[in-house]
């Protein structure tokens, strides 16, 4: 996700705003769209207005077609086409209770019902919003459009966005994206991009192990070790941030390291302490860490080579596609190198494993 810029005055604004409709206590019909209103002023985004082609309205016009063959009017509080359904409430029920959730829920289901009866051509938007005026904006997403179901965005622990929470500006970027550019949110998208740096990084140092004289096949397997062990640290499989550390601690000792990555690979093999992470370790099936003692199973890097191993570990390898990320490098390397290295790269073996303590 893109950063959030910040402002003073951009601030204040939504100071002002979170105390202007703090605990508002007027009907649904006589709030809903004056907050709406306002809160596309303090977004920095044009508000709903009426157009012959209804596409970004108060009181979007639809029509319910049902199974036994009738059909039933309804209205979208707040529409715009290709972003979002709004479905506001003014809940009676305080926030913390049961009550607040299930209403907040059968919100939801409404909001996910005008969104599959809107005209097909138009397509389904990728957002739901719904409202509590006042007091929280809960996010559900849908980015392939497919009919499938709306789930918490970004996910069930931080959708339900409390009104106080739009003093962040990350929030409030959040928020406008969905506005202006919902589809820059699909976590698909930052997977791809993640994962398009990471093998152009790879690729780089891949190039630069076999200058130094190492074998492409000593290079493929050594890579795909270190990135396995990149991607295990960030979804702790590993110790949070031990792999990072180890290369950073020895950064300016290249033999040293080269000794500690293969005690490392070993522990990972027969899993339980590792003296090298001062911490116990998962033991991991499959070939990737047998044989230590082999030649080219770790490798001696230079300085560069080192720095390279840490800026690729310092990625979110959560973000990083396995699936597709063999076919992203290989298109980063020469034609002579693909032959040699692209097949070894492809960690779907590796990074889904089934680890035994």
């Amino acid at each position: 996700m893109q950063e959030a810029t910040r402002s003073p005055q951009a601030d204040a604004s939504a100071q002002a705003f979170i105390q202007r409709w703090q605990g508002v206590s007027a009907s649904e019909l006589s709030t809903a769209q004056s907050f709406v209103r306002e809160l596309c002023d303090l977004l920095g985004v044009p508000a709903p207005h009426p157009t012959p082609e209804q596409d970004y309205m108060f009181e979007r016009p639809i029509t319910f077609h049902h199974g036994d063959g009738s059909s039933s009017a309804g209205r979208v509080d707040c529409y715009r086409r290709g972003h979002f359904v709004l479905e506001a409430k003014k809940l009676k029920t305080g926030p913390h209770t049961r009550g607040f959730d299930d209403a907040l829920l059968r919100a939801r289901a409404q909001a996910e019902g005008y969104a599959r009866a809107l005209p097909a051509a138009e397509g389904r938007p990728p957002f739901l919003l719904v409202v509590d005026v006042g007091n929280v904006i809960e996010l559900y997403s849908e980015f392939s459009r497919s009919g499938a179901t709306y789930t918490p965005f970004p996910d069930p622990r931080s959708h339900r966005l409390l009104l106080a929470d739009l003093a962040r500006s990350e929030v409030r970027d959040t928020l406008r994206r969905i506005w202006s550019d919902p589809d820059s949110l699909d976590p698909s998208r930052a997977s791809a991009r993640v994962t398009r740096q990471v093998a152009t990084q790879l690729a780089a140092l891949a190039r630069s192990l076999e200058r130094s004289g190492h074998r492409p096949d000593h290079v493929a397997a050594f890579l795909t070790r270190a990135l396995f062990s990149m991607f295990a640290e960030d979804v702790e499989l590993l110790p949070e941030g031990a792999f990072l550390r180890l290369l950073q601690t020895h950064r300016e000792q290249p033999a040293t390291l080269q000794q500690m990555l293969r005690v490392v690979w070993a522990d990972m093999d027969r899993g339980g302490f590792s003296a090298a992470l001062a911490s116990p370790v998962l033991r991991f099936n499959g070939k990737l860490f047998k044989q230590p003692n082999n030649d080219g199973y770790s490798l001696l890097l230079n300085q560069e080579q080192i720095d390279g191993l840490i800026l690729a570990a310092n990625s979110n390898w959560r973000e990083v596609e396995p699936a597709i990320f063999g076919t992203l490098l290989e298109r980063a390397l020469d034609p002579a190198e693909r032959h040699a290295l692209g097949a070894h790269y492809t960690p779907r073996a590796y990074v889904e494993p089934r680890s035994n303590t």
